[in-house]
C-alpha cells in the first residue's frame, strides 16, 4: 500500500511539473546582469534586436520563462551572444529577430556570456527535469570544450577568433567564469549533481589545462619577480596584449583579484599555485594608491555614441580615503595608465576625454577584500605565513 502511494505521488508530481504548475525555486540571475545592462543602457546598433523603452523583466522565480528565453537566445553552434537580457519579456518582433538570427556566429564569452547560461540551465534542470533544458545545457558545454585552446586558455569569442576576439581573456568574466563552471561540473556541484561521469572527467581535464595556462600567464618582470595578470593575453606568447585602443598591454589589479579568488578556492594547492597567490598579493600591495579618491560631479548633459551622461569624474586628494587601484597598470613601471579612444597613452585621468572618463571604470577598490579578508583566511587554512 505504501509503495503504491509513493508511486501515485511521483506520477502526480511529474504531471504537475509537465503542466507547469510546480515552479522551481528562484535561481541566481546575477550572472546575466552585465550583458543585460549593456543591452538596456549602451547603444550598440549591431545587435539583432534592441530594447524598447521600459522593457519589462521576468522575476527570478519565473524560471520556466527565463529558460525559454535562454533557449531562444542560444545559437545553433551551442553558444550565446553577449549584451542581451535573458530576463526580458520579449515582444513578437524581438522573438522573430532572434529566430531569424539563430545561425549567427556571434557567440562569445564576453560580458559573462555562455558560461552563465549553461550554469542556469543546469540548475533549472536539476529542479524540474525538463529535457530541453538539459540538452541545451550540454550543447553549451560542448561549445565551451570546443573553444578551449590546446594550451588551456579560452578566447573572448568563439568560433570567430579574429583580432582581440582570439586573445585569452580575463576581462569581463571570461576565463575565470569558465574555470569556475568547469570546477562545478568536475565536482558535480552547484547544479551539476546530475552530470554523467564522462562529462565530469572531461571538465576536470579542461580545468587542469586551464589552471596550467593561468599559472603560465602570470607576468614576470625583468628582475624575474612574479606579479599579476593582464586583462588579455596573447594565445601564443602568453604575455599581456593590447585589446581595444584604450586597453593597453598591461597588468590589471581588477582581473588579478578575480584570478586570486579562483586560485584561493583550490583545495590543497600545490607549490605553483601557492607561489602564484603569494606573489600576486605582494604585487597588489605595492600598486595601491593612497590619499586620493575619485569624485563624480555634475556636468552638462551629453550623449556619446555608446552612453549618455550628466556627470564627469575627477581624482581629488583625500588623506582619509581608502586605498584605490588603477584598472590598468603599466608593465615594468607599475604606473596607472589611461587612454581615450585615440589610443594615446596618458598617466592621469584628467588627460583623457570625458567620453572615456565616464564610460569606463578606471579605478576601484577590488583588492581590499583580498588583502584584508580572503588572503589571511587562505593563509590560515593552509597553515602558511605571510
Amino acid at each position: 500500500m505504501l509503495q503504491r502511494s509513493i508511486l501515485l505521488f511521483f506520477i502526480y508530481y511529474s504531471a504537475l511539473c509537465i503542466s507547469g504548475i510546480v515552479r522551481a525555486a528562484a535561481i541566481d540571475i546575477s550572472g546575466f546582469k552585465d550583458s543585460a545592462s549593456h543591452w538596456r543602457h549602451i547603444n550598440e546598433p549591431e545587435r539583432v534586436m534592441q530594447p524598447v523603452p521600459d522593457q519589462p523583466s521576468y522575476k527570478p522565480e519565473q524560471v520556466r520563462e527565463i529558460c525559454a528565453n535562454i533557449l531562444l537566445f542560444q545559437r545553433s553552434n551551442g553558444g550565446w551572444p553577449k549584451d542581451y537580457d535573458m530576463c526580458a519579456i520579449l515582444n513578437d518582433n524581438q522573438i522573430q529577430a532572434l529566430r531569424d538570427s539563430h545561425k549567427r556566429n556571434d557567440t562569445t564569452f564576453d560580458n559573462h556570456a555562455t558560461h552563465t547560461q549553461v550554469a542556469y540551465l543546469a540548475n533549472a534542470y536539476r529542479q524540474l527535469k525538463e529535457e530541453s533544458w538539459r540538452d541545451a545545457c550540454l550543447r553549451g558545454l560542448a561549445f565551451i570544450f570546443d573553444a578551449q585552446y590546446p594550451n588551456g586558455g579560452f578566447p573572448q569569442r568563439h568560433p570567430n577568433h579574429k583580432g582581440i576576439a582570439g586573445l585569452i581573456t580575463f576581462n569581463d568574466g571570461v576565463m575565470v567564469g569558465i574555470m569556475n563552471l568547469l570546477g562545478d561540473i568536475a565536482h558535480k556541484r552547484n547544479g551539476f549533481e546530475w552530470i554523467d561521469d564522462t562529462t565530469a572527467k572531461k571538465a576536470r581535464a579542461a580545468s587542469d589545462r586551464g589552471l596550467a595556462c593561468i599559472l603560465a600567464m602570470q607576468y614576470k618582470d625583468k628582475q624575474g619577480v612574479l606579479q599579476g595578470w593582464g586583462q588579455q593575453h596573447d594565445p601564443k606568447t602568453l604575455l599581456p596584449a593590447q585589446a581595444r585602443t584604450f586597453e593597453f598591454a598591461c597588468l590589471s589589479p581588477q582581473d588579478t583579484c578575480k584570478i586570486l579568488t579562483y586560485l584561493m578556492g583550490i583545495e590543497r594547492p600545490g607549490d605553483a599555485v601557492t607561489r602564484a597567490i603569494q606573489s600576486a598579493v605582494a604585487w597588489l600591495d605595492t600598486t595601491k594608491l593612497t590619499g586620493i579618491r575619485v569624485e563624480n560631479f555634475k556636468a552638462g548633459y551629453i550623449e556619446f555614441n555608446r552612453h549618455k551622461t550628466g556627470s564627469d569624474r575627477r581624482v581629488v586628494e583625500d588623506p582619509s580615503a581608502l586605498p584605490l587601484w588603477a584598472r590598468m597598470v603599466e608593465l615594468e613601471t607599475n604606473r596607472p595608465i589611461f587612454a581615450s579612444r585615440d589610443g594615446v597613452r596618458k598617466y592621469s585621468l584628467d588627460e583623457i576625454d570625458r567620453e572615456r572618463r565616464t564610460g569606463y571604470g578606471w579605478y576601484g577598490s577590488w583588492p581590499l577584500a583580498i588583502l584584508e579578508k580572503q588572503y589571511p583566511v587562505w593563509l590560515k587554512k593552509n597553515n602558511l605565513s605571510e
